[in-house]
């Protein structure tokens, strides 16, 4: 199991440095896995109990787009437009730590973005 807490941290830690690449990072949200269906997604961590999942998606420039969400339990689903010809989905699975998720967003943004 992830620790989703240090797992947005992983996120706020990469905000400056994909601003100064000219992405615009989205809000983190969160879904709790403790309420009832359908679930919502929150922008407050406070209103969620039992954190199943976090998402974020980030825009760069010609409409490219990145959204990942990280699941609690170890995978995450990602998907990427890097431009008309190039989307889809990038594998990601078997991670073990927060820390394996901010291995993950450097290289879906390397991927989707081009390395700055």
């Amino acid at each position: 199991m992830i620790d989703l807490d240090r797992a947005a941290l992983e996120v706020t830690g990469r905000r400056l440095t994909w601003q100064r690449q000219g992405l615009a990072a989205g809000v983190v949200t969160w879904r709790d896995g403790a309420a009832p269906w359908p679930q919502r997604l929150e922008t407050d961590r406070s209103s969620v109990t039992e954190p199943d999942s976090i998402g974020i998606v980030l825009t760069g420039p010609d409409d490219a787009e990145l959204s990942v969400v990280l699941f609690r339990g170890g995978w995450a689903d990602v998907d990427f437009m890097a431009s008309a010809d190039d989307a889809g989905v990038l594998p990601a699975s078997d991670m073990d730590s927060a820390q394996a998720f901010g291995d993950l967003l450097d290289h879906c943004v390397a991927r989707v973005f081009g390395s700055k």
